[in-house]
């Protein structure tokens, strides 16, 4: 759960508002997927953990942060006691993060007088939006081209250093700070929450996103790779005005609650504080790094990187100690009693290296002219001659247009701005435009020959289906 509470901070609040362990938040994320919230006592009273109790992590209790980061934006005053909090904010608008140093006298003295990196991101918290993480942003790039989702407003900012935003990361900013030294950093987030819903007719619920910063010191090479502290909170971005309008409605709601239920909601605060996360996993796409098997020998280090690259990382803390070889001997039982139904088979499929079956494989193969010239002479009557074509699969999981051209441009390696429309040729060779539910109706392992026709209105291509 983020804490939020008004400025000025007390050490005491600060230090209650650190104790809180997001990583253990995150256990119901996926409860619409089916997972359910586990305790930490259920788990620990498993059999497979009676050894294993002596080697858990340290209740964070004791545990004091080296950093804070505190978001200069109101929280909901609708969210409940035990939810994580919800921030409100309005695309384009500046807003504070301020970078605290809250390390104890003596406390890491290795980066006393030196600089820190810290790396801000635009995440997204529903996890079926991880999965696809990618494609979702590349999308927002063809529909936004020149746009960022994440900026920093470096006039504004105070104590920032080499400041960066990779043109390539659109919700990546980085720079150097100083701990010793006052600094805070304004962000501008313009994407907002309904851009990533799947329906688009107006008045859909936005979906919540993540701000998270990791913080790095430098290695013995001077360069900024070492992990010191992650910490992250959930918002909504609405369009200009619309995070006041938003916050203003659930005041209102609340102030129309019986005294009995406003009990069982968290007051508004005026800042919200960024609590401890795991760090952010750094993901090459298109790489087999990310789904490579875990193997018996990998070290306890080894299994928690595997973990975070695989999106598990709420599950990170639950299984510090264990080495490749413990976790592969988990059974699919104790996986989900562990994990949650949904988490826990998805888990269990990535330890044994099995993959889900898609929902739909289509095989497909770009014509090219010496194949068409093959194709006339076996229609004149030439049996001597033989068409070869190469197929390639494409799977599909959610039976959409969009998702069929993103796999195809991936396929021939372009991008999907250039596919305008696709074509299923009819009858008569009429060209039908092809729909989600003509993909839903398409038959597994159906097998098609692409062709190509230029678009009347761009640059773009049609694609015909043959």
């Amino acid at each position: 759960m983020a804490w939020a509470l008004k400025l000025p901070l007390t050490d005491e609040v600060i230090e209650s508002g650190l104790v809180q362990d997001f990583d253990a938040s995150l256990s119901g994320i996926g409860q619409e997927l089916g997972a359910g919230a586990y305790s930490m006592s259920d788990v620990l009273a498993l059999p497979i953990f009676k050894q294993e109790e002596s080697n858990l992590p340290p209740d964070s209790e004791n545990k004091i942060l080296p950093f804070q980061y505190v978001l200069c934006a109101a929280t909901s005053p609708a969210i409940k006691l035990h939810d994580e909090t919800l921030t409100y904010l309005n695309q384009g608008q500046s807003y504070e993060i301020r970078m605290l140093d809250n390390r104890k006298m003596g406390e890491l003295p290795e980066i006393t007088g030196k600089m820190v990196k810290s790396i801000i991101r635009v995440v997204f918290h529903d996890r079926r939006l991880q999965y696809t993480e990618h494609q979702q942003l590349e999308g927002w790039r063809w529909n936004r081209p020149g746009d960022r989702i994440l900026d920093l407003d470096i006039p504004m900012s105070v104590g920032m250093v080499d400041p960066r935003a990779n043109p390539t990361q659109l919700n990546t900013v980085e720079f150097l700070w100083d701990p010793s030294k006052r600094t805070s950093v304004f962000i501008q987030v313009h994407c907002i929450s309904t851009e990533f819903t799947m329906r688009k007719h107006g008045g859909e619920k936005g979906v919540p996103f993540r701000i998270q910063i990791d913080t790095f010191k430098e290695n013995d090479g001077e360069e900024y790779t070492e992990h010191q502290h992650s910490a992250s909170c959930q918002v909504k971005v609405f369009k200009p005005k619309g995070a006041d309008r938003k916050q203003k409605t659930d005041r209102e709601k609340m102030e129309k609650r019986a005294p009995q239920e406003k009990e069982k909601y968290q007051p508004s605060y005026e800042t919200t504080i960024l609590t401890e996360c795991s760090p952010w996993p750094e993901v090459t796409y298109g790489s087999g790094h990310k789904h490579a098997n875990l193997l018996p020998a990998a070290t306890p280090q080894d299994a928690q990187q595997w973990l975070h690259r695989n999106r598990f990382s709420p599950f990170c803390r639950l299984f510090t100690n264990f080495s490749g070889a413990d976790l592969l001997k988990l059974t699919r039982e104790d996986v989900i009693q562990i994990c949650g139904p949904a988490d826990g088979i998805r888990l269990f499929n990535a330890l044994k290296g099995r993959v889900v079956r898609p929902r739909l494989t289509v095989y497909v193969c770009q014509e090219s002219q010496q194949a068409r010239e093959q194709q006339q002479k076996h229609e004149n009557g030439d049996t001597a001659s033989s068409t070869f074509f190469v197929y390639h699969a494409i799977y599909l999981e959610d039976l959409t247009a969009v998702e069929l051209t993103e796999k195809i441009a991936q396929l021939f390696n372009i991008s999907p701005r250039q596919i305008s429309q696709i074509f299923k040729q009819g009858p008569t060779g009429i060209h039908v435009l092809v729909s989600d539910e003509m993909i839903q109706n398409f038959q597994d392992e159906v097998c098609f020959v692409l062709d190509t026709m230029k678009a009347e209105t761009n640059d773009g291509y049609h694609i015909i289906l043959k």
